[in-house]
């Protein structure tokens, strides 16, 4: 358990913007280099051994504009050691001989081509000696030509990726369009960024991450993987439990569940509703009111805070956790806003009706309808195993998708539990959610509906790459799987789920190509 931690006494951390090194053909060439350092993340923590791009956490902020592409060289500088716990079991079938560190980046929500999209074997090491076969690639490009969203990066390295992210390789990452300034929302400094994530400290000041599950069994390897993990203090921005000063005026927030389990479900103190205008893949129709917002691992939110009528006061960011909380879970709170700043000048932004134009799904042009299970089992240690449609990794690839094609994804959840899954490449939109009888199933294998199909919630009805699957419901997703074919991945987004063994690759046919043997990366 971290040390007692006063709230609310730093500053919230305002992201910085990254800047280009060059630019080589009207294409700004960025360097980021992750290396380990230590950073003060609360006034009264010693300064914490952490992992970085560019030696911050969170990373630099990528704001780039929508249709420009860029170039960025990741480079990795780590040391050869992990400084959490490595269990070297889970990838024990790949009869791979892997380095302790090794690391790759994925842009969650980018429509990447697959040589750029981080596939999880496309790792490679410090000063890049060593790359899996056929991975080598340190320069990936990004096109930003998809609808403008925020959007985030993060390491995404076969086996641990939960380490690599909890020790604080991750950042955020927006695709602006110049068409939004007729909208009138909050800018400049009214526009603020927020990653949210959890850890626990020890009394030194260094991360804690449980070398084994809470009750482990005789033969549980040490270090082992565990199921999940909630850490017990809340970080905005890299700083515990912060406080911002605002002005009484409307801005806009830009928020990531950048967690490794922990859902959200964010509300405000003072009973003021949110106004959300968007979510993973950019703007929705229409705002939507909500009075509290959920979160799972990797989703985002795009909102607008009213702030006029509260000036002097005190407003809290909370985190609702449900009627059977225990007394002592202090992550209930998340940061606060002090409304104390005089208003700089007339506050002329607004809350349009009308945000931007999405299609109304339509199964007319449907290629395929995939049904796909989330499933529970255990390994030899006894440990949980979570799965995907009761495949791992190694498996043979069995999702196929044409280059162009549309495709529904029916997603049966026979576990208890919400699996957050993110599907690579693409953003997709949500049909329904129906409930069948879970007990039944696992006692038959038969799903029998327990009621009818409810359609997505108002500020989910827009386009996603991140969906909340919750158990004993079969939630149907649709997508276009364009515009690049190759090798990707869909998984669930609880990290210690993705990287043992709840991810599965998939490969986007292109039918004028030959089909490949493996990854289609240089």
């Amino acid at each position: 358990m971290s040390p007692n931690l006063e709230k609310f006494v730093d500053r919230l951390p305002l992201a910085e913007k990254i800047r280009p090194v060059r630019e080589e053909g009207g294409i700004a060439y960025y360097e980021v280099t992750m290396e380990e350092f230590w950073q003060k993340l609360h006034r009264d923590l010693r300064p914490t051994r952490l992992w970085g791009y560019n030696r911050s956490f969170p990373g630099p902020l990528f704001d780039v504009p929508h249709g420009k592409k860029i170039r960025v060289k990741w480079t990795n500088h780590l040391p050869q050691r992990h400084f959490l716990p490595m269990d070297t079991t889970i990838l024990d079938e790949m009869g791979t001989d892997f380095p302790e560190v090794r690391t790759v980046v994925h842009l969650h929500g980018g429509e990447t081509e697959p040589d750029s999209d981080g596939y999880p074997e496309a790792w490679f090491t410090r000063d890049f000696n060593k790359t899996g076969p056929d991975f080598k690639k340190e320069v990936y490009e990004y096109t930003n030509s998809q609808r403008p969203a925020t959007l985030w990066y993060h390491d995404h390295a076969i086996g641990i990726t939960r380490l690599n992210v909890y020790a604080g390789l991750a950042g955020m990452y927006i695709i602006r369009d110049p068409k939004e300034k007729a909208f009138h929302l909050p800018s400049g400094k009214y526009e603020i960024p927020l990653l949210l994530t959890d850890r626990t400290f020890n009394n030194d000041g260094s991360l804690f991450y449980p070398r084994q599950p809470q009750n482990p069994g005789p033969e549980t390897p040490d270090p082992s993987v565990v199921p999940f993990f909630l850490g017990d203090t809340i970080l905005v921005n890299g700083k515990v439990w912060p406080y911002l000063e605002v002005e009484p005026r409307k801005y806009r927030f830009r928020i990531v569940n950048a967690s490794n389990t922990r859902a959200y479900r964010l509300y405000l103190d003072s009973g003021q509703a949110f106004y959300q205008i968007g979510t993973d893949g950019g703007l929705l129709r229409r705002p939507v009111q909500v009075e509290n917002l959920a979160l799972e691992p990797a989703e985002r939110a795009d909102l607008i805070l009213d702030f006029s009528e509260y000036a002097g006061q005190t407003i809290l960011l909370k985190n609702d956790l449900g009627p059977n909380a225990d007394p002592a879970d202090q992550t209930g709170d998340v940061m606060q806003f002090r409304v104390v700043l005089p208003v700089a000048g007339e506050d002329t932004s607004r809350i349009p009706r009308s945000l931007s134009s999405i299609p109304v799904p339509s199964s007319h042009n449907v290629s395929a309808i995939r049904h796909l299970k989330l499933t529970g089992a255990t390994d030899s240690y006894g440990r949980p195993l979570l799965l995907l449609d009761k495949k791992r990794w190694m498996d043979p690839v069995t999702e196929t998708p044409r280059l162009g094609t549309t495709e529904i994804w029916s997603l049966a959840n026979t576990t208890a539990f919400t699996h957050p899954i993110h599907i690579h490449l693409i953003q997709f939109q949500i049909l329904d959610r129906r409930p069948f009888d879970l007990d039944l199933y696992n006692e038959t294998g038969q799903i029998v509906y327990t009621g009818p199909a409810t359609p997505p919630e108002p500020n989910e009805r827009g386009f996603k790459d991140t969906v909340a699957a919750p158990g004993g419901q079969i939630t149907r997703v649709m997508m276009r799987f364009s515009p690049y074919a190759g090798d990707y991945v869909w998984h669930c987004h609880i990290l210690e789920h993705e990287d043992y063994d709840m991810m599965r690759p998939f490969q986007v046919i292109d039918p004028d190509l030959p089909a490949s043997d493996g990854p289609l990366l240089d």
